[in-house]
């Protein structure tokens, strides 16, 4: 979304966001070449499909298998939720993009960016409690045996909805169609005076950036300080072994939000008190935050080996068998390293639908027996 640029306006910004009330800031800049009305479109296409498959999974295996029901899941749950509803505004935006004006009327303008600032800043606020779940869960892991809990965590991801929903009030009261320079319509913000737009961008930044990113390194800060001081204590080293996975994952998952987001809100500070940027770019910087929700679910799956072996039983079609732990299995290592019993020696194959069978709730190929 690009606070300062009209859904469907040629000559604005970005067809995906959060304009001032003129958009007549472009007018100096020659219109986008042809090849960004598919180039823009297409790359809109392939983070809303990663975007959705990966959050989708990531929200079944929370849901299907009771050992990932921990409080820093059901957090990582919130977080996939927003991620996909996130995604789900991307079709509305593409589109936008390709026939450069908003077709789908006023309502469905309010309705498409009130639920993509919700889930804008719903994500970073989730991301926040993400970091302070790590930081309790370290720094005082007896006392937070009594708070790191699921009916704990559902409860502050409540919060989390009302706050974000409390933060884009602004969006949903003054977010309206307008008409366009060329007789089309645009999805626009109708801004009492024309401050309000510059107040609206630092207010976004700061709420939905740096206040979040200063807690997030806080927390983090404190956390290396406080292994420091007490690395050398009985017990401590088997503890911080045991969190130090789900730390870094959490850590990670925050480092690509930075760096995602970052070039959006410097495009939109630079739009406000200096001069907008070429178009194209703003757009390319506006599609890599929407590509943060989507590499998500990736991150999981590199990083947390239940989260991967989750998905190995996703893709492997695991739930047709109950012989074994999904959390347990490595379901496909398990295929390529088993020997076969009888008959001749056979190299091992892949894991692919179309050379396996399922027995005991791993990935065999055709010719092996038990």
């Amino acid at each position: 979304m690009d606070f300062n640029g009209s859904l469907g306006d040629d000559a604005s910004s970005d067809p995906t966001g959060f304009p001032g009330n003129s958009s007549g800031d472009y007018e100096d800049y020659p219109r986008e070449p042809d090849a960004s009305k598919i180039i823009i479109p297409s790359i809109y296409a392939v983070v809303c499909c990663v975007g959705l498959t990966g959050n989708t999974m990531v929200i079944y295996v929370i849901l299907r298998y009771a050992k990932m029901k921990t409080a820093t899941n059901i957090y990582i749950l919130n977080l996939a939720v927003a991620d996909e509803l996130f995604m789900l505004s991307v079709p509305f935006l593409a589109t936008s993009a390709a026939v450069r004006h908003w077709p789908f009327g006023s309502l469905m303008c309010r309705l498409v960016l009130s639920v993509d600032g919700i889930n804008m800043f719903t994500s970073v606020f989730c991301l926040t409690v993400l970091s302070v779940d790590r930081y309790v869960a370290v720094v005082h892991p007896i006392r937070a045996a009594r708070y790191r809990r699921p009916t704990v965590a559902k409860v502050v991801n409540a919060c989390v909805w009302a706050l974000s929903l409390l933060v884009v009030l602004p969006i949903a009261v003054f977010a309206d169609t307008v008409p366009a320079r060329d007789g089309a319509v645009d999805c626009n913000f109708l801004w009492p005076e024309a401050a309000w737009s510059e107040a609206f961008v630092v207010y976004t930044f700061l709420l939905g950036f740096l206040l979040p990113v200063a807690a997030i390194c806080l927390c983090y800060c404190l956390m290396v300080a406080r292994m420091r001081a007490v690395g050398l204590k009985a017990g401590w080293l088997q503890r911080r072994r045991s969190e130090k996975k789900i730390t870094r994952m959490v850590l990670l998952v925050v480092a690509v939000f930075v760096l995602c987001w970052m070039p959006f809100y410097v495009v939109q500070l630079v739009s406000v008190f200096h001069a907008p940027p070429d178009p194209v770019v703003t757009q390319l910087f506006v599609a890599l935050s929407y590509a943060n929700s989507g590499a998500n679910p990736i991150l999981y799956g590199f990083v947390s080996d239940n989260f991967r072996r989750s998905f190995q039983r996703i893709v492997c079609f695991r739930w047709l068998e109950s012989g074994l732990d999904a959390e347990q299995v490595d379901y496909c290592a398990v295929a390529l390293k088993r020997p076969a019993t009888r008959g001749p020696p056979e190299h091992p194959k892949d894991c692919v639908a179309s050379d396996v069978v399922f027995r005991n709730g791993t990935c065999t190929s055709r010719t092996t027996t038990l």
